[in-house]
């Protein structure tokens, strides 16, 4: 192979110095031959395989996958680990470690002599934060996702990821599930390495990768144990290697109608609400001008997608009746011309495409909801705006006003949702405070608050609820979240008490608080705000600098980008 271009990985192992011999001379301790290091481009494979993450523990064999893809191309492939963040597993939340895994990305792409990367991952924040990562430094990337989880089965039906877990836990408080039965639909949910096999946040933001064209065609559906996957990381490798050749960077591909392209494609598959969050967040990176505002461009793109949350089948089914590609042919015309990482336009993933399930996959003609997007509110509670999942609504609440119930933290939750004499009725605001970026740390997914437990016997199963908080893309209801700012940094949601009216108009895009603004003045005269809990270490950088909700909740000393090359030796 010949280079049309000096490679950056050239800086590396192309001296015949005393720095190359270092570079070269350690590497080869793995059996790596002369040859390998004779000018053929370098990719890093950028894997967040944990056993902690095991929406991730597919990852290792997709990583043999991509190196054989690689080598055939004629690259050299090296495959290193960076931070794996368990959606399931850590507390106080994943969230908060977002920006650390963005951060150790970024530096092992700057720091490493590669010439383009690889990002392995899936569960939710590893996608976004890889991207976050990926595009400060814009070296050529691609994605491959680990794939959704094979079906949940339960007593001869099927069960879905996070869904089925709140229904079920809502059930054994009313007193219609036994305790028995949901401990044995544990071991039934999730029966093989992958993401949630429902649309939650770690399949939407795959399928999101894949409408804005960082992926290969059918990334985001085909199941993580599916021989098509690793043939998919094979065909990868083989492409990122060109990718190097054409100079085919992330900020060649993540332009502004790339990110409407994804605001438009989560409408119609009824993606999750943190996928805001994370949009927002690289846009920030590469330099696109993205608010919230734009996000309304879709509030009129029907549902398409009939899995849960906001339908009844699972991310397997989606896959078999076609997957994203009949996704990107229905939506048409509403897609905006972007270059993808085949170097060609985003209409070009549709091409061929066929619908093998009506049902799984509704037609535009024939959708599950003629408007699904998300909608975005503003108001006195929320003046930075907030959102809403409509798709995932009970259509009887999408206006609603009612006396607030509040909750000053998640302790103050937790103690006495299921008191009985909690004063409540159907037609309180559940609002729930302290659960921001800074406020948690980290906006944990508490946002779909329990129903209090004297209205889930009576066999309530949605009210509206409010707070600063995300939600599980899995999860569902009237629920009103990303409320910004936040509490703890001062915002009115801090000011909210007890019995004051509040007023949700989705329609409209409002929500409000029906409190004169010379009362709220003398509520934020009194107010303080809550001790912080973290002095040291990461969490603190993170309470020090996140931004809030609106802006993506990155680090403010991240937004932007570097792609200077280190120029100064290790030895």
């Amino acid at each position: 192979m010949t280079d049309k271009k000096e490679l950056r990985s050239r800086a590396w192992y192309g001296k015949n110095d005393k720095d190359g011999f270092i570079h070269r001379s350690w590497m080869k301790n793995q059996g790596f031959p002369d040859h390998a290091f004779d000018g053929r481009p370098i990719i890093g494979i950028c894997n967040t395989w944990s056993e902690l993450t095991p929406c991730n523990s597919g990852l290792r064999v997709l990583a043999e996958g991509v190196k054989r893809g690689v080598w055939e191309a004629g690259g050299f492939p090296v495959e290193f680990p960076v931070t794996s963040l368990g959606e399931t597993q850590m507390k106080p939340t994943a969230m908060l470690f977002r920006n650390l895994l963005a951060m150790d990305v970024e530096e092992c792409i700057r720091a490493y002599g590669i010439d383009g990367v690889v990002l392995l991952g899936g569960c939710d924040k590893t996608t976004p934060g890889q991207l976050m990562g990926a595009a400060s430094v814009d070296l050529p990337a691609i994605v491959v996702s680990s794939g959704p989880m094979l079906n949940g089965k339960w007593q001869g039906k099927d069960i879905g990821s996070g869904t089925d877990v709140w229904k079920f836990s809502e059930a054994v408080r009313a007193g219609d599930m036994t305790l028995q039965d949901f401990m044995a639909a544990e071991s039934g949910m999730s029966r093989s390495a992958g993401v949630c096999m429902t649309m939650g946040t770690a399949s939407t933001m795959a399928s999101l990768v894949e409408a804005m064209g960082l992926a290969l065609p059918t990334n985001a559906a085909l199941p993580a144990v599916d021989a098509r996957r690793t043939a998919l990381a094979h065909l990868t490798g083989k492409r990122i290697v060109e990718m190097v050749e054409e100079d085919l960077k992330p900020s060649d591909i993540l332009t502004k109608e790339a990110f409407e392209n994804a605001i438009l494609a989560n409408a119609a598959v009824g993606g999750s609400t943190n996928a805001v969050v994370h949009l927002l967040a690289i846009a920030g990176r590469v330099g696109v001008d993205l608010t919230l505002k734009d996000f309304e461009i879709a509030k009129d793109i029907p549902l398409l997608v009939n899995c849960m949350p906001s339908g009844k089948y699972l991310m397997e089914d989606f896959c078999y009746a076609g997957g994203m590609p009949v996704i990107l042919k229905e939506l048409g015309d509403h897609l905006r011309a972007a270059k993808t990482v085949l170097g060609k336009d985003i209409s070009d993933y549709a091409k061929g495409a066929e619908n093998f399930n009506e049902d799984v996959i509704r037609t535009m003609q024939n959708p599950l909801r003629p408007a699904s997007g998300l909608r975005v509110l503003k108001g006195n509670i929320a003046p930075d705006g907030a959102i809403i999942k409509p798709s995932a609504a009970s259509d009887h609440l999408l206006v609603h006003e009612g006396p607030a119930h509040v909750f000053e933290s998640i302790e103050d939750l937790k103690a006495t949702i299921d008191d009985p004499d909690l004063p409540v009725t159907p037609d309180t605001v559940l609002v729930l405070k302290g659960c921001g970026p800074k406020g948690y740390p980290g906006m944990p997914e508490v946002g779909n608050m329990p129903i209090p437990g004297k209205l889930v016997k009576q066999g309530v199963r949605d009210m509206v609820r409010v707070s600063d908080a995300r939600m599980s893309g899995t999860a569902f209801g009237t629920v009103v979240l990303h409320v910004a700012p936040e509490a703890q940094a001062g915002g009115p949601l801090g000011l909210v008490k007890t019995g004051d009216m509040v007023r949700l108009d989705t329609l409209k895009g409002t929500l409000d608080i029906l409190v004169s603004d010379e009362e709220l003045a003398v509520r934020r005269a009194e107010w303080q705000a809550e001790p912080e809990q973290y002095t040291r270490g990461y969490a603190r950088l993170y309470i020090d600098h996140v931004l809030q909700a609106d802006r993506g909740a990155d680090l403010d000393f991240l937004v932007g980008k570097d792609t200077r090359t280190p120029w100064r030796e290790s030895h």
